[in-house]
């Protein structure tokens, strides 16, 4: 059972995702989204090419052409293929890089799987600029968009650092990944997590994720995957961690996610402070120049007076 208010989220560990894509079509089948089309990409077996208002779970084929070498069997060892994670008699664990390449022979090819979704920021950007509320953090710490609120500004799609969500295009509206806010409520697993056949996506308090996420790294780095890292789980990160963070086995971008996020709103209290001065200082010299231009005895009214003035005592304006 989720535990109301606390705070919990996706662990994704793409070393055991095999991109089957379960995820994507239970998450349209709970929350109701609309289908993408059957349009062919050329993109490997990626249709969806990323999320989108219309695709909330969004698993990415990244094919490599990197030479994949073997590793030499332990003395001792089965000859039989091992899954990776299983270890043998001698408690050797099997390394995903050389099952691929045991099984694919000389071929260089290796895929890289990951299910992308919303990373339900601390510091969300799109929270900050929502004018209507429409944006919110729930009890649970994740952050939903109400749909009936929205009113389709826009302003939360080039705020996410990370392009996450969209508007759809027949009615202007934003939507995103709620992580099944309905069946948090509930008590319930978010719909992709309960269908995930390997565990690649992972469910719970996201302490206990983040605890979890770093002994699987250390593990891995033990079976000889130097590359293995975390993205997104350092609370002192630009967007002070992440509620849905990944393990990756190559560099960010290679996932196409950016290498150093930032909440985009962090510069705005210093940018409305700066614009506050400086429209303070322009009021204050327009009053400036308004009470200079009123002053009693100017030189221009004084002028004026005494020329008329004059004129009209020796009679000579007729």
């Amino acid at each position: 059972m989720t535990e109301v208010g606390q705070r919990v989220g996706f662990f994704t560990d793409t070393s055991v995702c095999i991109g089957c894509k379960a995820c994507e079509v239970a998450c349209k089948e709970w929350n109701a989204i609309p289908e993408d089309g059957m349009e062919l990409t050329g993109m490997s077996y990626d249709n969806t090419q990323g999320l989108g208002a219309s695709t909330w779970r969004h698993v990415a084929f990244i094919e490599q052409s990197r030479p994949v070498a073997a590793r030499e069997r332990r003395p001792g060892e089965a000859d039989e293929e091992r899954r990776p994670g299983e270890t043998d008699e001698k408690g050797g664990e099997a390394d995903v890089f050389a099952l691929a390449a045991q099984g694919s022979g000389s071929s260089e090819l290796r895929w890289l799987m990951s299910s992308d979704v919303c990373k339900h920021c601390t510091h969300a950007a799109c929270l900050d600029v929502c004018p209507t509320g429409s944006l919110f953090r729930t009890e649970f710490g994740t952050v939903v968009v109400q749909e009936d609120i929205c009113n389709g500004c826009g302003y939360c799609v080039p705020a996410c650092p990370y392009g996450v969500i969209e508007q759809r295009p027949d009615d202007g509206r934003a939507f995103k990944c709620t992580l099944c806010y309905d069946r948090l409520g509930a008590g319930r697993t978010p719909a992709c997590a309960q269908a995930c056949p390997t565990e690649s996506i992972q469910f719970g308090p996201l302490e206990e994720l983040r605890e979890r996420a770093a002994a699987r790294v250390e593990e891995l780095h033990r079976a000889g995957v130097p590359d293995a890292r975390l993205y997104g789980h350092d609370p002192e990160d630009g967007v002070g961690g992440d509620g849905a963070f990944f393990l990756l086995l190559d560099e960010p971008e290679v996932y196409g996610l950016p290498p150093d996020p930032v909440v985009t709103t962090r510069d705005l209290p210093a940018m409305w402070k700066q614009a506050g001065a400086a429209a303070l200082t322009l009021l204050g010299g327009v009053a400036a120049a308004f009470a200079a231009s009123g002053r009693p005895g100017g030189r221009a009214g004084g002028r004026t007076g005494g020329r008329v003035g004059g004129r009209t005592g020796k009679g000579r304006v007729r």
